[in-house]
């Protein structure tokens, strides 16, 4: 995949097998997984796994979550981009995209995920004519959840996931439509 976006301050470019090493860092942060399962990877071969699995989304859905890279210092700060989940089901759907984030600690509450999202819903809407981009987000982590209603993401409910787990669903209209 040959697509790289760029906004002021941000980089966002295709994974590939370099970002392993940041991104296990980042993922085994058991604070980057606070809202995410508390999962945190535990070796940089799941991670590797992780990456090749997401090349394989770009070759099979020509899109995926992409490395997001500072300009300044071309630093890994985490990873963003729309994915189309057909992988299974969330809240009762499959076959749908999805847009999301993931950034590295030390890069939280600077601006970037709203950068970046704001570069992803422009993309996905004007050029890959989305016409409904979903998101979802653990029920507490506030953080995520004003991100998305910044951008313009509506809520539109909570719904419990098979542990039990209270999260809220978003969409978002693309713009041309209405």
């Amino acid at each position: 995949m040959n697509l790289i976006l760029e906004t002021d301050r941000l980089i966002l470019r295709p994974l590939d097998l370099s970002d392993a090493a940041a991104m296990f860092a980042m993922d085994n942060n058991p604070k980057v997984h606070k809202y995410l399962w508390q999962n945190p990877t535990q070796t940089i071969e799941e991670t590797i796994k992780t990456i090749e699995y997401v090349c394989s989304q770009y070759e099979r859905n020509n899109i995926g979550r992409f490395a997001t890279i500072l300009k300044e210092t071309g630093e890994f700060i985490g990873w963003t981009g729309i994915k189309y989940i057909d992988d299974h089901i969330e809240n009762g759907n499959t076959n749908f995209y999805d847009y999301g984030y993931r950034l590295d600690e030390k890069f939280w509450r600077k601006g970037y995920a709203t950068e970046a999202s704001i570069a992803w819903l422009d993309y996905g809407f004007n050029q890959m004519n989305i016409d409904i981009m979903n998101a979802y987000t653990h029920s507490q982590n506030g953080a995520s959840n004003h991100i998305l209603q910044k951008v313009g993401m509506k809520f539109v409910e909570d719904y419990l996931d098979k542990d039990s787990v209270l999260w809220k669903w978003w969409q978002m209209n693309n713009p041309k439509d209405n």
